[in-house]
Order: C-alpha cells, then sequence, then structure tokens
C-alpha cells in the first residue's frame, strides 16, 4: 500500500512565519508573500526576479531528491466574498450556525450555494491583476494545473483570476472541478453545491471527473463533518493530485475551511486566509509503502 507524508517546507513565505497574522497580511503588497532571500547553489550575483529563482530552487530540490520525494508549490486561494458571509455578519456566527444557515436565504438574501457579492467580484479581480503584473513585472511561474471546489463563488472567482491572463496553451485555464475540495460539509445550505448542469452553464471552462454527479449526493442537511474527517477528504484530494499531476505550481481555489484542514495536513501554521485572499505553500511529498 502507498502512503505519502506530507511536510510544509518553511523559510520561503513570510506565511509560514508565527508572528505574521492572516487577518492583517496583504499578499498584493508582499510579493505573494516571497521571502527575499539567497538560495544554495546560486553565485554571488544571482540572475533573474526573486519569483524566476524560486522557481529554479524549486526545480533544485525535485532534481536533487530521490525519487520517492517531490516538491510542489500550492497556490491555496479563498473565493471572494459570498453572501453568505454578508449573512453571517449580519445575524452573528451563532445565530448563523444554529438557524439561519439551515435556510436558503432570508427573503432579502440568498445564500443556497451562495454566489459572489458586488465585493467578492471585486477581490477576484484585485486577484487577477496581481497576477498579470508580477506575471510582467516578476516573472512568476503560472499555474501548471487548475483545481477549483464545485461551488459557484469558487469557480466564478477561479475564472475571474485566471481565465484573462496570458498564458500558454499547454497551460489554458481549464479547472478540474473537484468534490474533494469544496468546503466542510453538511447542514450549511450555502455548502450544498448546483447540479452538474447548472455547473456546467455557467461555467463553461471547468471539467469534471467522472465519479461527478449530476446531483449533489454528498450534502446531508442534519450531519455536518468533523475535522477530522475534512482532514481525511483532503489528505486523499492530496494524495490524487500528486499521483496524477506532475506538475510543480499548482492553484487550489477553495474555502477557509477546506484550506484550514489542508495546512493541518502539511504541518503548516494556522494561517487565516480573509475572502479572496491568496498564499502559496511549498510542498514535501515523500511516497512511502506499508504492508498490510
Amino acid at each position: 500500500m502507498v502512503t505519502r507524508k506530507y511536510s510544509t517546507v518553511t523559510g520561503y513565505f513570510q506565511q509560514d512565519n508565527l508572528d505574521v497574522d492572516g487577518n492583517t497580511f496583504d499578499y498584493t503588497a508582499t510579493n505573494f508573500g516571497l521571502i527575499s532571500r539567497s538560495y544554495d547553489g546560486e553565485g554571488e550575483q544571482p540572475q533573474g526576479t526573486q519569483w524566476q529563482r524560486f522557481e529554479a530552487e524549486v526545480d533544485r530540490l525535485n532534481r536533487q531528491s530521490p525519487k520517492s520525494v517531490v516538491y510542489k508549490v500550492l497556490f491555496l486561494g479563498r473565493h471572494g466574498e459570498g453572501f453568505h458571509n454578508v449573512a453571517e455578519r449580519k445575524y452573528g456566527t451563532e445565530a448563523w450556525d444554529t438557524y439561519w444557515s439551515k435556510l436558503d436565504g432570508d427573503g432579502t438574501l440568498t445564500w443556497a450555494d451562495a454566489h459572489l457579492t458586488e465585493t467578492g467580484i471585486k477581490q477576484a479581480h484585485i486577484a487577477g491583476h496581481f497576477w498579470a503584473e508580477e506575471i510582467k513585472e516578476e516573472k512568476i511561474p503560472l499555474p501548471e494545473g487548475y483545481y477549483a471546489s464545485p461551488l459557484d463563488r469558487c469557480l466564478t472567482t477561479a475564472t475571474i483570476t485566471f481565465q484573462g491572463l496570458d498564458s500558454p496553451a499547454e497551460y489554458e485555464f481549464r479547472p478540474v472541478v473537484k468534490e474533494l475540495l469544496r468546503e466542510v460539509n453538511g447542514v450549511h445550505t450555502c455548502d450544498q453545491r448546483s447540479p452538474k448542469s447548472e455547473i456546467q452553464r455557467r461555467h463553461p471552462k471547468a471539467r469534471f471527473e467522472s465519479s461527478f454527479t449530476e446531483k449533489d449526493e454528498l450534502w446531508q442537511p442534519d450531519e455536518r463533518e468533523t475535522d477530522a474527517k475534512v482532514d481525511e477528504r483532503l489528505k486523499r484530494l492530496l494524495d490524487d493530485v500528486f499521483e496524477n499531476d506532475h506538475a510543480s505550481f499548482v492553484s487550489f481555489t477553495s474555502h477557509s475551511g477546506a484550506i484550514a484542514s489542508i495546512l493541518r495536513v502539511l504541518g503548516h501554521r494556522k494561517f487565516p486566509l480573509v475572502t479572496g485572499a491568496v498564499m502559496p505553500v511549498l510542498v514535501r511529498c515523500e511516497v512511502g509503502r506499508t504492508w498490510l
């Protein structure tokens, strides 16, 4: 039986540091948090931008590692503000969790499979503009693979962010919709996805796995996932991506709860992402084998 062990490689991004506050951290003012530093094997006067040099560093790590070890950079993006976020602020977290979250809306706001608000749309455009600036000025490597939660707020955020970027044809924005990447599931109607046909209509560039069903068969109205269940699910997501996607730079567009779970699985410090924010993580995966 193949097993994979994940760890965060620290020392490359500011978000790794315990004294950095995720609630106030501005990724657009900090080069995505990439630390300005030298890398092993560089000369006294290294050439290229910090991102070009970091890309070479990731390549070096992969070339010099045994076959059982692989490094990937995950760009973890939280969706922009959705109507469910507005509703939770309006009613307070306790009333939201115990009552309002179980409804589709309140007569004014609708939050079933919550869509982006105008603020959320602006946050996604900010991310897209920043990516374009980083590509032009910092020569940041574009993601070679795109994955998104099936919930509308994530697919809309990813589409606004990435579809207009100048990317080579082999890295065209065609996000793979992953059930495993969705938010903590159950009870809250904002986390129940739309039918596959509706997702296809709204997001024609999306790609679906063969197991993706027309109706949401995973959401339950009376049972919400525990942290342990979410961590097990997101571990399976990482296992799937690390086994089947050989890209070194990958984008996940997901949710606060799901991203918090990914960070736990990676052994990363807690780092809350505000709506619309993005954080990169350098991940080391070691493949082993256990015998049953």
